[in-house]
């Protein structure tokens, strides 16, 4: 990533200081990909510092955790008051909060910046998500402009907000990456075990879906998986591959936020937990042994099918950036940054993993309604998820027939149908709640009366011998 960001940068003009601790990278870089080029080698922090020019400008991209603490120290012992700090890492936001108070103290203006696109967007153009001191932006704005991806010829890089909020927004993108590669391993899941494609038919489908309202990357690069086949054997290496998910935490860390902000963010948390049940294979392997269920048995109509699971998908899909957008709102309000949504959304739309064709129709509604409470509420959306429902509630109906698990597509259709209610079953566990525990209720307005006054917390003694001291009514 860093070594592709140095000759990104270099190829739009600016001259770069290439530094790394393993010197010898440093040299071979120098020699072989970076000949040629506006681009400095350094062989020590101090001589990092004394090749660049005031404020000095510096990005890290090393693994996130104690590695960017020790290399800010570093940097610390050569920069001078008005330097400028980027972490391109994969920083936890809170981290990132801490080291921008950290900084500000000392005069140096620290910035978190997501970074998304892998090696190839490094190379040809990431989607950047800049945040910290907005003292920073400035110095480095037109670098960042000019070596971020490019659509309808804007940059997918923008100012993001204060402290954390760059990582925060990275965070919450690749919480939304967890999702829609759950999504699509299920849908592969109910083509292969469930209507019985072979993985060539498999992609033959995802190619046909990567031209239409599933435009994206990660449609995109599964089709090339599966098509992929093992040069020894001529066999599809992706039925080679175990099948035990790794992950580097910020799936995690988007569905623990969720949590404590108490935003039913329940895609992306279904997408954790599937990585989690993936992980244990060898008790897998022994429950499938010992537990029964139904044998996947197909007899409909194929082509209806891939067009049912066409819908299910994409409706899904809307429902899991949906839920990323309100966790967006609700962070905003709690740490008091000022997200501009349409600009968020536009940063996606070019050189990160989840870049896709509806993240245009995310901005365009973002831009029209910049208070939009919810993507759900928008017309195209709307009337998206309207079209998809018979479909996608036909696939959830075959998966429970046939025993194979969906937990992702499940969930975005369970809670459309929770935030269409008017009305939910809290109610039941209000009382339950108040029944053991004194931890009382409130009443619906058309229901309040003297003795169950409105808009105040009520506690009833159930059966007589329960007393009618409540318990103090909080939320944590």
């Amino acid at each position: 990533m860093g070594q592709n960001l140095i000759l990104n940068a270099a190829d739009h003009g600016y001259t770069v200081v290439a530094y790394n601790r393993t010197v010898s990278k440093v040299d071979h870089f120098l020699e072989n990909e970076a000949k040629g080029k506006s681009i400095i080698g350094a062989r020590s922090i101090a001589e990092l510092a004394a090749n660049l020019k005031k404020p000095r400008r510096v990005i890290l991209l090393v693994k996130a955790g104690s590695a960017v603490d020790n290399f800010i120290d570093q940097l610390l012992e050569h920069f001078e008051k008005g330097d400028i700090i980027i972490d391109g890492g994969n920083s936890h936001f809170p981290d990132s909060n801490r080291r921008y108070e950290e900084l500000k103290k000392k005069g140096i203006l620290f910035v978190g910046s997501g970074v998304s696109g892998g090696e190839e967007g490094a190379r040809n153009g990431p989607s950047l998500m800049p945040g910290g001191h907005e003292d920073a932006w400035p110095h480095i704005k037109s670098i960042f402009q000019d070596i971020a991806a490019k659509t309808d010829g804007e940059p997918c890089c923008d100012w993001v907000g204060p402290a954390g909020a760059g990582h925060f927004i990275k965070m919450v993108h690749n919480g939304i990456e967890y999702g829609d590669m759950q999504l699509i391993s299920e849908a592969y899941d109910l083509l292969k075990r469930g209507a019985g494609f072979t993985d060539k038919e498999i992609g033959d489908v995802f190619a046909k879906w990567n031209k239409g309202v599933l435009d994206s990357f990660l449609i995109e690069i599964t089709r090339d998986v599966l098509y992929y086949n093992d040069p020894a054997d001529g066999k599809p290496l992706v039925e080679k591959i175990l099948d035990t998910a790794g992950q580097k935490g910020t799936g995690k860390w988007t569905a623990i936020n969720a949590l404590d902000l108490g935003m039913p963010v329940t895609l992306i948390g279904e997408a954790v937990f599937s990585r989690c049940l993936s992980a244990i294979k060898e008790e897998r392997v022994r429950a499938s042994k010992v537990l029964t269920g139904p044998t996947p048995k197909f007899n409909g109509d194929k082509a209806k099918f891939v067009d049912d699971l066409e819908q299910a998908l994409y409706a899904s899909k809307i429902i899991s950036y949906a839920q990323g957008f309100m966790l967006i709102r609700e962070a905003g309000k709690e740490y008091g940054w000022e997200f501009n949504n349409a600009s968020i959304a536009h940063m996606w739309r070019g050189g990160c993993i989840i870049r896709s064709v509806f993240l245009g129709e995310i901005t365009k509604a973002y831009r029209e309604d910049p208070q939009l409470e919810n993507l759900l509420f928008y017309s195209f959306f709307k009337d998206a998820v309207t079209k998809a429902q018979e479909g996608w509630r036909n696939i959830l109906g075959d998966a429970i027939k046939w025993g194979i698990p969906t937990p992702a597509f499940a969930t975005a259709l369970s809670f459309y149908d929770g935030y269409r209610s008017a009305r939910l079953p809290a109610n039941l566990l209000q009382a339950q709640r108040d029944y053991f525990g004194a931890h009382t209720f409130r009443v619906l307005p058309e229901d309040a009366s003297d003795s169950l006054p409105l808009g105040q917390d009520i506690h009833v003694n159930w059966t007589g011998r329960g007393g009618t001291v409540s318990a103090s009514t909080y939320n944590s």
